[in-house]
C-alpha cells in the first residue's frame, strides 16, 4: 500500500554552497574571533538563528518555542525532583516536543492512513516540514531526560541552552549532540590555531565528499530515474550508486559539521566510522549514524528493558526501536519497513547467524553489503509500489533485459567516480597517510603537502559549485 504524499519544499542554506562558503561562514568566523569571550555564545546563537531563517523565517519561531519549553521544563523537573512531580513535567516535555514533531512531520501520514482505513476523506494539512526538527527535537529530549535522571543540572542561562540546540554546525543534520557531552564546552572551550586548522581540514574533506562524490553519484541516480532504457544491470548500478551516494552525502555533511564545531572550539561526536567495511548488520549500525543509534539505545531500548527481559518482551523492544528508527527517517511506509528489516536481521544475527558470519570475512561482507544495498533501494523509493518494482527488477522479476545501451554508457562514464567512491568508503586512504607519516621524512612531506592539497580541493569544489546546479542534501527531509 502506497502512503507517500508531497511535502512543501523550502530553500535552505547548504554548507556546500557559495553563499555559505564565501559569505556566511567568513563573516561568522570573523565576528566570533573578534568578540569578547563572554559574547562568543551570543554570536553563535544569533548567527545560527540567521542561518536557520534563511530557509523559512517562521520556522525560527517554532524552534525558539521548542527551546523555551525545554528550558522551562528542565528547570521545573529539577526544582520538583524531591516532590516527585518531576515525572509530570518530564511527561509534559515529552508530549510537547514529540507533539510538535508529530504534527509537522507525521500529521498528513496519519490522516492519509486513517482515510484509507475508514473510507473517509479528511483533507491533508499539507504542512511544510521545519528543516532539522527531528535532530533538534532529539537533542532537547536528551536534555530534559538527563535532567530528570540527574545526569546534568538544569541550565538556568537561556542563551547557553539555545546555543546548544540552535548551533548552526549541527542544527540541521546532526550529529545528534547530547547536552551532557557538550555542557562543559558551552562555558569553557579551547581555542587554538591547531584546532582551527584541524576544523578547516575536516570541513574541506567533508565538502569534497559531498560535492565531488555524493553529487556526482546523485546525478547518476537521477539519470536512472529519468531513463526509458532500463535493464537489470542498470537497476543494480543505480542501487550501488545510491548506496555510495547516501553515505558520502550524509557522512560528508557530518564531517563538515564536526569541522565547523572545531573552528568554534567545540568537539562534536563522530557520526560515521566506515560502515561499509562491516561484517554484520550489528556492526554496521555501530558505524552508521552513530549518534542516532546510541540515542535510541540509551533513551528507548534500555529504558524498555533492553535484552534483560523475557524473549517475547525483548523481541517487542527490538522491533519497537527499529519501527521508531524507520519512522524517524520519514513519514512513509517504506521507511518503516526499512527500519523493521534491520530489526529482523539483528534478531536473526543474535539468534546464531552472527557466529556463522565470523567464519568468513568475505561471505559476511557480501551479506552486509547485499542487505544494505537492498535496504537503501527500499529507503529511496517514493512509495511501496516503486520499491517493489525496483527490488523485483533487480532480481529479474519485472521482465527487463539483462543490460541496455544506457547501462553500458553510464557505467563507462561514471566508472572512475564509482571506483574512487568505493575505495574512499574504506580506511584505505587514511591508512596510506598514516603509513606515510610513519616513514622517514613522511610526516614532513605530509605537513607541506596537506595545505596545498586542501586549497586545491577547495578550489575544485568551488568550481563544481559555480558550474553545476545539482546540490541537494537528502537528510533535509528529516
Amino acid at each position: 500500500m502506497s502512503c507517500q504524499f508531497r511535502r512543501i519544499e523550502v530553500i535552505f542554506l547548504l554548507f556546500s554552497s557559495i553563499p555559505f562558503l564565501y559569505y556566511f561562514l567568513p563573516v561568522v568566523l570573523l565576528l566570533y574571533y573578534l568578540a569578547p569571550y563572554k559574547l562568543k555564545n551570543t554570536v553563535i546563537l544569533i548567527s545560527s538563528l540567521a542561518f536557520y531563517a534563511f530557509g523559512e523565517p517562521r520556522f525560527v519561531l517554532i524552534m525558539i518555542l521548542n527551546i523555551l519549553l525545554g528550558y522551562i521544563f528542565g528547570i521545573l523537573i529539577e526544582a520538583f525532583h524531591q516532590r516527585k512531580w518531576d515525572k509530570l513535567f518530564l511527561g509534559l516535555s515529552l508530549c510537547t516536543s514529540l507533539g510538535m514533531l508529530g504534527y509537522f512531520k507525521y500529521a498528513d501520514f496519519f490522516i492519509l492512513n486513517f482515510n484509507r482505513l475508514t473510507g473517509l476523506g479528511i483533507p491533508l494539512l499539507r504542512i511544510a516540514l521545519p528543516v532539522g526538527i527531528s535532530f533538534y527535537t532529539f537533542q532537547l529530549l536528551s536534555y530534559t531526560i538527563d535532567v530528570y535522571r540527574g545526569r546534568v543540572k538544569a541550565q538556568k542561562n537561556f542563551i547557553l541552552l539555545a546555543t546548544y540546540i540552535a548551533s548552526f554546525p549541527q542544527l540541521i543534520a546532526g550529529p545528534i549532540v547530547r547536552y551532557a557531552d557538550i555542557e562543559p564546552q558551552l562555558t569553557k572551550r579551547v581555542y587554538s590555531i591547531d584546532k582551527l586548522a584541524l576544523g578547516i581540514r575536516r570541513f574541506v574533506l567533508g565538502l569534497s565528499k559531498k560535492v565531488l562524490l555524493a553529487n556526482s553519484l546523485g546525478e547518476l541516480c537521477e539519470i536512472f530515474k529519468a531513463s526509458k532504457d532500463l535493464s537489470i544491470l542498470f537497476f543494480w548500478l543505480y542501487a550501488v550508486s545510491f548506496t555510495l551516494h547516501i553515505y558520502f552525502d550524509f557522512s560528508g555533511y557530518s564531517d563538515m559539521a564536526i569541522g565547523l564545531g572545531k573552528m568554534l572550539g567545540f568537539d562534536f561526536p563522530e557520526n560515521f566510522n566506515y560502515p561499509y567495511i562491516s561484517s554484520s548488520i550489528t556492526q554496521f549500525w555501530r558505524r552508521w549514524h552513530i549518534s542516532l543509534g546510541s540515542w535510541f539505545r540509551d533513551y528507548l531500548y534500555i529504558p524498555l528493558g533492553g535484552n534483560r527481559v523475557s524473549s517475547s518482551k525483548w523481541l517487542f523492544n527490538i522491533f519497537l526501536v527499529w519501527f521508531a528508527t524507520g519512522l524517524w527517517h520519514g513519514a512513509s511506509w517504506n521507511f518503516i519497513l526499512w527500519g523493521l528489516l534491520y530489526g529482523l536481521l539483528l534478531v536473526i544475527e543474535k539468534q546464531g547467524l552472527y557466529r556463522l558470519l565470523e567464519r568468513s570475512k568475505i561471505g559476511s561482507h557480501i551479506y552486509v553489503m547485499l542487505f544494505v544495498t537492498l535496504g537503501f533501494v527500499l529507503f529511496n523509493a517514493a512509495d511501496l509500489k516503486e520499491a517493489a518494482t525496483d527490488l523485483g527488477a533487480m532480481f529479474g522479476l519485472k521482465g527487463y533485459p539483462l543490460f541496455s545501451a544506457e547501462f553500458w554508457y553510464y557505467l563507462r562514464s561514471y566508472s572512475v567516480t564509482l571506483i574512487i567512491s568505493a575505495l574512499a568508503a574504506t580506511p584505505l586512504f587514511s591508512k596510506l597517510v598514516a603509513s606515510l607519516n610513519n616513514r622517514k621524512y613522511g610526516a614532513l612531506l605530509t605537513k607541506i603537502a596537506e595545505p596545498v592539497l586542501l586549497v586545491a580541493l577547495l578550489l575544485v569544489n568551488t568550481a563544481y559549485l559555480v558550474d553545476g546546479s545539482f546540490n541537494p542534501f537528502l537528510y533535509f527531509r528529516f
